[in-house]
């Protein structure tokens, strides 16, 4: 697990790279690989990476890592699953491996199949890999989403360049990027809490790699680069059941030449990853986090409950609410966007206790709602609107009835909150429900028929879990531990998109039944009541933390020059009943501090007693 950075000139390689433009670029991410630092210097071209040693710890694994010829050069973010199987068809080809890194085994994936190795991949991964003979570079992110990558196409002055990075701060060390907010996004964000559409990000400057895709740029007529993605290929067909499919996906994600231990919560997906970790392993740590407030406190009682089952070592993390109001400038600050959900600071919390007892890898349950059907009251509501429509098999609405059911801050409120001037910017949300629309659309064609609710837990699957999954990632690199999903698996994702939709969700009004292949296929194995266990969602009471904050969004010049006054003086009077306007209003305050207008939001600022209005 890592972090990348690259510069490279456009159409113009004879001009010179900053060395040290890239070198803070890469330690801007020391985070992310807090054990080496490397750079590779070509024509026009400087590629540089931070290293958390994983997998083969010894300077072997160095990155960037060069061909043996010297021709081809990859840096790379990520895990390879399926790296065994990969070395043994690259051996049959006559590869020679000299390290035991999946860094090597990408490399030579690469240089074998080119693009094409992305349908032979099974892990996480953002890479950028060059071919310095014909000057062209591919840059990549896994299918799942769960590792990221950005891009920015700068004017340099003397011509202009495309800036990599895995995280926005790194390209923001860039002195040629602009930090001008994008009025699209930043709207979408009040809405959805997503920090990204598509691949437009909260900066206009600064572009994402959708999940699933693969840049090929010719740096000497960039004009001809070409964007493919994985998921437009025709749909795979699994090969093993859904029980097998898990139980091969866990065990491979427990590979690893550094400690590991397990995130447990008590629910019933982090309950499966643990039993199984546990029955490979033979001993493991695991960790819950949470508030000890009555009401939020139940995921601490259920995972002591299995940890004592399965004999763990067990760790329970408490956040608090001075705790949580430390760290939520200090994740803005430190990741250049607004924070997704609040639970982010309760995943950044048990990755630096874990990190601290020596664990460098953990796992952790994330995906499994999103492929099988976990979220009841969400399928309710696509119940809800299925049933509204004259032929099932026909749903021209169906992205904008979940961007209405799930917003934040609602279509009808946002010209109450959103300062016109910015709407009109963001054009009045057009793109953003043009975007929740084709992208339904696309996945509503290509989904099975069995079931009009098969096409709205895709659409979930597309725009909700790579953002859980990059709330992960963040959260436990920036503590320098590797965060490993086994359920955001792309061959757990065709298992489960495989399935017909009474094996993952059945309506019923009082008694709805989610997951129902997962707990059939792992009923022998989990105690009942955690088997039974609803999905439990927040477990910090954010909505009453949030006090602390209403003075600074009252104050800043950022928030009056986004927000409406009306807006402004509910949050600051009351942030804890308008908790749906509060979280993302702070948010986006004190991202807007931070990175716009580079007034940092101190500590003692936010101890304050909010004002009345």
């Amino acid at each position: 697990m890592c972090g990348i950075a690259a510069v490279f000139n456009l159409a113009n390689p004879d001009l010179d790279i900053d060395a040290a433009v890239v070198e803070r670029m890469r330690d801007r991410l020391t985070h992310r690989g807090p054990d080496d630092a490397g750079m590779w210097s070509g024509s026009g071209a400087r590629i540089a990476h931070r290293r958390l040693r994983v997998i083969d710890p010894t300077p072997a694994g160095h990155q960037p890592m060069t061909s043996p010829d010297g021709r081809y050069v990859l840096a790379y973010n990520g895990e390879l699953y399926n790296d065994h199987d990969l070395r043994i068809e690259l051996a049959s080809l006559g590869v020679t491996f000299r390290t035991s890194c999946d860094t090597e085994t990408l490399l030579q994936a690469l240089i074998a199949w080119g693009a094409e190795a992305a349908n032979k991949l099974r892990g996480m991964y953002a890479f950028v890999f060059m071919d310095t003979q014909t000057n062209r570079v591919l840059i990549a992110r896994d299918p799942m989403g769960i590792k990221p990558l950005y891009y920015a196409m700068i004017n340099a002055g003397d011509g202009d360049q495309l800036a990599i990075a895995s995280e926005i701060p790194a390209i923001l060390e860039h002195p040629a990027v602009p930090r001008t907010p994008d009025p699209v996004t930043l709207s979408a964000y009040l809405s959805s809490i997503r920090t990204t559409l598509g691949p437009r990000t909260m900066f206009a400057s600064i572009s994402t790699l959708e999940p699933g895709e693969q840049i090929s740029i010719d740096l000497n007529n960039p004009a001809q680069s070409q964007s493919i993605n994985w998921w437009d290929a025709p749909a795979r067909t699994p090969t093993q059941g859904i029980r097998q499919t898990i139980e091969d996906s866990i065990h491979r994600h427990l590979r690893t030449d550094v400690p590991m231990c397990a995130l447990l919560s008590g629910g019933l997906d982090s309950a499966i990853t643990t039993t199984l970790a546990m029955r490979s392993r033979g001993a493991l740590h695991t960790y819950c986090a949470g508030a000890r407030t009555e009401g939020f406190n139940d995921d601490f009682g259920f995972a002591q409950q299995v940890a004592s089952q399965l004999g763990t070592t067990h760790h329970e993390i408490e956040v608090s609410q001075e705790r949580f109001a430390e760290q939520l400038p200090y994740l803005v600050r430190q990741l250049g966007n607004p924070m997704s959900t609040p639970n982010e600071v309760a995943i950044h919390e048990v990755a630096l206790a874990l990190r601290a007892r020596g664990h460098i890898v953990t796992i952790s349950g994330e995906g499994a709602d999103e492929l099988f059907g976990g979220y009841a009251p969400i399928m309710h509501q696509c119940v809800a609107h299925v049933q509204q429509l004259d032929d099932p098999a026909i749903d021209p609405d169906g992205g904008l009835m979940h961007l209405r059911a799930n917003a934040w801050i609602t279509d009808e409120l946002k010209p109450a909150v959103l300062n016109p001037v910015r709407l009109a910017e963001a054009d009045n949300d057009a793109h953003l429900r043009a975007y929740y629309t084709n992208t339904f659309n696309r996945l509503h064609e290509q989904s099975p028929a069995d079931s009009p609710l098969q096409a709205h837990l895709r659409f979930q699957r597309r725009l909700n879990l790579p953002n859980l999954l990059q709330r992960l990632d963040t959260a436990t690199m920036l503590a320098g531990v590797e965060g490993r999903t086994p359920f955001a698996d792309i061959e757990v994702a065709i298992a489960a998109e495989a399935l017909p939709m009474s094996r993952k969700y059945a309506f019923d009004e009082k008694n709805p039944q989610t997951k129902i292949a997962l707990r059939e296929a792992f009923a022998s194995d989990i105690d009942r009541a955690v088997l039974q266990r609803p999905k439990a969602s927040f477990p910090l009471p954010f909505q009453h933390w949030l006090a602390p904050f209403a003075n600074l969004v009252f104050e800043s010049p950022f928030a009056r020059q986004y927000f409406s006054t009306q807006a402004i003086g509910l949050v600051a009077a009351n942030s804890n009943k308008y908790w749906h306007m509060a979280w993302p209003m702070i948010n986006l305050t004190l991202w807007g501090h931070e990175w716009v207008m580079n007034e940092r939001v101190e500590s003692d600022r936010l101890s304050r007693e909010p004002l009345s209005c």
